[in-house]
């Protein structure tokens, strides 16, 4: 097997570009329109939108590793370093901070230049510990000779199958400093454009042990920022290739395993970043939601606890809220949290649901547009 790094003329990428026009314009218009909606709403909605988009962000790149975080303590580590005033607030591990950290380096400073020592950085922050799991690896620089050849591997133990396999260690110092250098300095190429190739050439370096994908995928999310000009994300790139993960996979292995015209893996980035865009439509509607609910009750006084609680049903609630529930999250006594329910369905801000009892739950009683 050949593959693409093995090609005479690497890394001289080639694409179609009458292939990719029609998706490339495509997406650009969505991106527009999106953008535009999305910054004509007021502080508060905006800050709440890129909340949510990172928090889909860094969770849903992670889970494409299949690493699960808490999505709590990532929403918290977001909102207390972009200097967020949001409620129910919960502790982060170093290592949920150190992802959150590298996305919000990546795309709040789209504009600094992506240098060796910045991935290195990345890198460190994604590994504090030194360790991908129960392994050592080297951290905060390029992997060596001695872990062997940097290999995609599926299957069982004894029937594994070779999905690809990266450049040898001795040549990613001058493979990365090709790439670092074009990434910083081609200024010709369309920037959606650029994330794709950005995101594809990376990844197929794979200079690191661990981590590359989630790596690759900042990347991208850099140069697509430096595209719009913002460091607000309105959408989510993860959460889409979360959604696709089988396909993404194959085109990258597809790709890896072609020439050097890139236009099918191209022309499969932007489709998927056209469904990223649709599919922050939601996050959109969430948020102005969200905005109604909360001038609705602009008049009302809440203590904290009340105020926390409406905004975690707001978020999408775990199950149904009952008053042990209440308790529990707020850290309150069982009669706290039964006076701060009762008082809100006094106020026809709460409706009860279900049987009476501890089977009693509790919705919001909204009467505005539905979502």
């Amino acid at each position: 097997m050949t593959y693409i790094h093995e090609k005479p003329d690497w890394p001289k990428f080639v694409w179609q570009s009458e292939a990719i026009a029609d998706s490339l314009g495509r997406v650009r218009h969505q991106q527009g329109r999106l953008i535009g909606r999305m910054e004509a709403l007021g502080f508060d909605a905006q800050a709440e939108a890129v909340l949510s988009v990172l928090t889909e962000d860094v969770t849903k790149s992670s889970e494409i590793e299949g690493e699960t975080l808490d999505k709590k303590q990532v929403r918290s580590s977001i909102a207390r370093k972009l200097g967020l005033d949001v409620g129910g607030l919960v502790a982060a591990d170093r290592h949920v901070d150190g992802i959150v950290e590298m996305m919000l380096d990546a795309t709040q400073k789209f504009s600094d230049p992506l240098t060796e020592d910045r991935l290195f950085g990345w890198h460190a922050a994604l590994f504090p510990t030194g360790r991908s799991g129960m392994t050592k690896i080297t951290v905060g620089d390029w992997r060596r000779e001695t872990s062997g050849p940097m290999q995609v591997v599926s299957g069982a133990y004894g029937k594994e199958r070779v999905h690809f396999e990266a450049p040898a260690a001795g040549r990613v110092t001058e493979d990365m400093q090709d790439f670092l250098e074009w990434f910083n300095n081609d200024g010709r190429l369309d920037g959606v454009l650029k994330a794709a190739i950005a995101h594809f050439w990376f990844v197929t370096i794979h200079p690191f042990e661990d981590g590359n994908g989630r790596i690759a995928r900042a990347i991208a999310d850099m140069a697509l920022a430096r595209s719009e000009g913002i460091s607000r994300r309105f959408y989510s790139m993860s959460g889409q290739i979360r959604q696709e993960r089988e396909a993404y996979y194959a085109a990258l292995e597809r790709a890896q395993k072609g020439d050097l015209d890139i236009s099918n893996w191209v022309i499969w980035f932007l489709e998927c970043l056209g469904h990223a865009f649709t599919n922050a439509e939601e996050i959109f509607t969430s948020v102005l939601y969200k905005a109604r609910v909360w001038d609705w009750l602009k008049d009302q006084s809440l203590n904290p606890r009340q105020r926390e609680m409406i905004n975690r049903l707001l978020d999408g609630f775990e199950g149904k809220l009952t008053s042990s529930k209440w308790a529990k999250i707020t850290k309150t006594s069982s009669d706290t949290a039964l006076r701060d329910i009762t008082d809100l369905v006094t106020r026809d801000i709460l409706a009860k649901q279900d049987a009476g009892g501890r089977s009693t739950s509790y919705v919001l009683r909204f009467s505005g547009e539905d979502r």
